[in-house]
């Protein structure tokens, strides 16, 4: 009976539109008071934490108080964007990588989900997927010791072999050498994440309707023909948030995986802003300049996903928002 109410309250016109929310909210309160725990948390270390942020546009050291601190208005902004000779070389590294990153990966992980949904066997398409994500729980410092044990110049296991077949005079420095650095990271981010996004798009091919197949087997379509015009074009919508969602973090970078990486031989090409920043932020405790730096990324990265939207509605009228 009060279900009923309820209903015929929240259907009816003349309702104020406050006390429709009010009884809304009334009747899911148990599931707000679950989800207030969580709010809470992301509130106070997400949110909360952004006053600290005062401190990029102060004069901060350590030992004062960020409210008692010079008043420096820009400069550290200017001194980044105007004055640092390394911002170009940061820029073209964070967003090179990253952009590799993103296609690679969504477009691996496309390619992947149609060739195992296409997979006769049943029981072996779940060991492939089961084995592709497996990598993804593999933490960046076990990646990085089983790198060392495969790919190092003396003692590497391939190296090693190599040189032991006459193939290779003298080891090849994979970890250490530039021109291999941006295809390094490109290649294992892709062999960590390659499962994870599958699965996602394994969904998406799972939820299109088998009538769809059904007529284009009644019209003699062959399976080629059936990925291209009825599996392809429903996975779009899916691409498309993934690449919408995804740009967002163009300018943040996996810190674990290029803090592990970088050496004193390739760092040119590998160190990124979020590397940038842990330096002058932790090591050099310039806070006030780091800060101001993440500002910056951050401010970019909210411009660069709402550009990307945007364009989505606009090419394809398909956006998150």
């Amino acid at each position: 009976m009060a279900i009923a109410e309820t209903a015929k309250i929240n259907s009816s016109p003349d309702i104020p539109r406050t006390r429709k929310f009010l009884n809304k909210l009334y009747r899911q309160r148990y599931l707000f008071m679950m989800l207030a725990p969580a709010m809470l948390l992301v509130f106070t270390f997400s949110y909360l934490t952004l006053g600290g942020w005062i401190i990029a546009f102060k004069h901060y050291k350590i030992g004062q108080s960020m409210w008692s601190a010079d008043w420096a208005g820009w400069y550290h902004f200017k001194s980044f964007l105007l004055e640092s000779p390394d911002f170009l070389r940061l820029l073209e590294n964070t967003l090179s990588m990253n952009i590799m990153m993103l296609v690679v990966n969504l477009a691996a992980a496309m390619i992947f989900a149609i060739l195992l949904n296409e997979v006769k066997s049943r029981r072996f398409a779940r060991i492939v997927q089961t084995l592709s994500f497996f990598p993804f729980f593999i933490s960046w410092v076990i990646v990085y010791s089983i790198m060392s044990a495969l790919m190092a110049v003396s003692s590497g296991a391939i190296n090693v072999s190599l040189m032991k077949w006459g193939i290779l005079e003298q080891g090849v420095n994979v970890l250490g050498d530039p021109k291999f650095s941006w295809g390094l990271v490109v290649a294992l981010s892709l062999w960590k994440s390659i499962g994870y996004n599958g699965v996602i798009f394994i969904a998406a091919i799972a939820s299109i309707s088998s009538e769809q197949y059904e007529a284009a087997d009644i019209d003699g379509a062959s399976r080629l023909q059936k990925i291209m015009f009825i599996t392809l074009p429903n996975l779009l919508p899916t691409l498309i948030v993934l690449l919408i969602m995804n740009s967002g973090w163009i300018l943040n970078s996996n810190f674990d995986m290029y803090y592990l990486f970088s050496n004193a031989t390739n760092y040119e090409r590998m160190e990124v802003l979020d590397i940038y920043i842990y330096n002058y932020g932790i090591k050099l405790t310039n806070y006030s300049y780091a800060t101001a730096v993440g500002i910056m990324k951050s401010a970019v990265s909210i411009a660069l996903l709402l550009f990307v939207n945007a364009m989505a509605k606009r090419i394809n009228d398909k956006s998150i928002m």
